[in-house]
């Protein structure tokens, strides 16, 4: 069965919550023919209730940028997945930024995915290399090596509803991003393959994964036209309706649905 692509635009610390509403009213009408593409927004923590609310009769689903994996306690600043959960379909884990700056860790990715699970949400599970770690050819290894920590003591049933996004960390904003052919070779390598040996045939074919860096309408097509990559985590490209929508027509195009 072929997997529904996915495109999710992450706004990080962008738009205020009167922003991420407006915009999202003016991308509905611009993607709601391309209905066999799931299409995600990932507004700042603020915005997901205005945001969340103006979708309610919508296509468009929600993801939060993060979540805290404990419910409730002592964790100042944090938000738990139980607490976003009214709002959002998705939670975005293990980003590079948060890795880089928040000191996230491969056992508190895990932790998140786990309790995203466990409340019902669906976590995009962001792994990548550093450009040092590419050009030493230690990608395979060190992304393999994140897919299975984040991925520890989760359940064979419960993998329908993870997504997984390859982001190269040197890509992303660096308006560098690798070729089509190079994402696709390592996502079947340091991903796909990496759930067949830990799961099944059947759940690593079922895999939606994603493709994120320094994504834009001009080299869409060549990414979606690869036989693994199902979508994109966007950056700087979903800030704008007119290339966002542009992304999931391109999609929708390519990947025939």
């Amino acid at each position: 069965m072929p997997r529904t692509a996915i495109i999710a635009g992450n706004w990080k610390m962008h738009k205020s919550p009167e922003e991420a509403v407006a915009f999202v009213q003016e991308l509905g009408p611009m993607v709601q023919a391309y209905d066999k593409v799931e299409r995600v927004v990932a507004p700042t923590l603020l915005a997901l209730g205005p945001v969340s609310a103006a979708l309610a009769e919508s296509a468009l689903k929600v993801a939060a940028q993060d979540a805290h994996w404990e419910a409730s306690g002592a964790y100042t600043s944090q938000v738990s997945a139980t607490m976003v959960q009214p709002y959002v379909d998705y939670v975005i884990i293990g980003h590079s930024e948060c890795r880089a700056y928040l000191n996230e860790s491969d056992e508190n990715v895990n932790r998140k995915a786990k309790a995203c699970l466990a409340c019902g949400l669906r976590p995009i599970i962001a792994v990548g290399e550093s450009l040092a770690q590419n050009e030493a050819g230690e990608t395979v290894d060190f992304v393999q090596s994140q897919v299975s920590a984040a991925l520890a003591g989760i359940a064979a049933d419960d993998m329908q509803r993870v997504v997984i996004a390859y982001e190269p960390i040197w890509a992303i904003g660096s308006g560098r991003s690798a070729s089509g052919e190079q994402a696709d070779a390592i996502i079947k390598s340091a991903v796909r393959d990496t759930i067949r040996a830990l799961y099944s045939d059947a759940i690593a074919d079922a895999l939606r994964i994603q493709y994120g860096g320094s994504v834009k309408p001009g080299n869409m097509e060549e990414f979606m036209s690869q036989p693994n990559i199902d979508g994109a985590l966007v950056g700087g490209a979903s800030l704008q309706t007119r290339d966002f929508a542009a992304l999931i027509e391109i999609a929708a195009r390519v990947k025939g649905s």
